[in-house]
């Protein structure tokens, strides 16, 4: 065996620890203990989606800032969105990208077919065709515009972070009768999509 393919084995190994080190002291700790949502967290590895300078950071217990637009989310974040969305095998699902692209790659064997949106195309309403039973945003949001409540089917879900008060939550809602609202779940922080910003003057309840 050569070197490089010792060092390259080596690598791999410390990965997969670092995966599982993130589950036992990280998601299990913090209530998120579904199957599902392990296996997937497990299966794919953050540092994959971080320049290979910043790999070092993928499984630290908190975001990870990437520029203006883009993160890496904490896992619980991630975990904790998994178990309250509850992707079905014919979901089709919306993702509100956060720059990475781990999100999508989270859910994409969980769900019927997955689309994808950045997030201030999805701020301004550009959004792929069709209709989701399911929508993920990967942030913060102080608002959910009209237009992504309007690609959501009847009964359909979203899951996403919700800015209330200065405080980021988790939040998750259902279309009934063609209404929608985010509902929050729990306190968590979450980084903040300020092109999700309400216009100053306003207020969300």
């Amino acid at each position: 065996m050569s070197i490089t393919t010792m060092s390259r084995d080596t690598a791999n190994q410390d990965r997969g620890a670092a995966r599982r080190a993130m589950i036992d002291s990280q998601l299990r700790t913090s209530g998120v203990n579904e199957e599902f949502a392990l296996a997937r967290m497990m299966a794919v590895p953050r540092e994959d989606f971080l320049a290979p300078e910043r790999a070092g950071l993928a499984y630290i217990d908190r975001s990870i800032a990437l520029g203006p637009d883009a993160h890496l989310a904490s896992p619980v974040f991630y975990g904790k969105m998994l178990i309250e969305a509850v992707p079905e095998k014919d979901d089709e699902v919306l993702i509100v990208e956060g720059g990475t692209g781990y999100l999508a790659e989270l859910v994409r064997p969980l769900v019927g077919q997955v689309a994808t949106a950045s997030v201030d195309n999805a701020a301004r309403g550009n959004l792929p065709e069709g209709a989701f039973s399911l929508v993920l945003i990967d942030g913060a949001v102080e608002h959910l515009p009209d237009t992504l409540a309007e690609a959501v089917v009847e009964n359909g879900r979203v899951v996403s972070g919700l800015v209330l008060r200065d405080v980021t939550r988790l939040a998750s809602g259902r279309k009934v009768a063609g209404h929608l609202s985010l509902q929050p779940v729990e306190d968590l922080g979450i980084p903040v999509l300020h092109a999700f910003d309400l216009p100053r003057g306003w207020t969300f309840s």
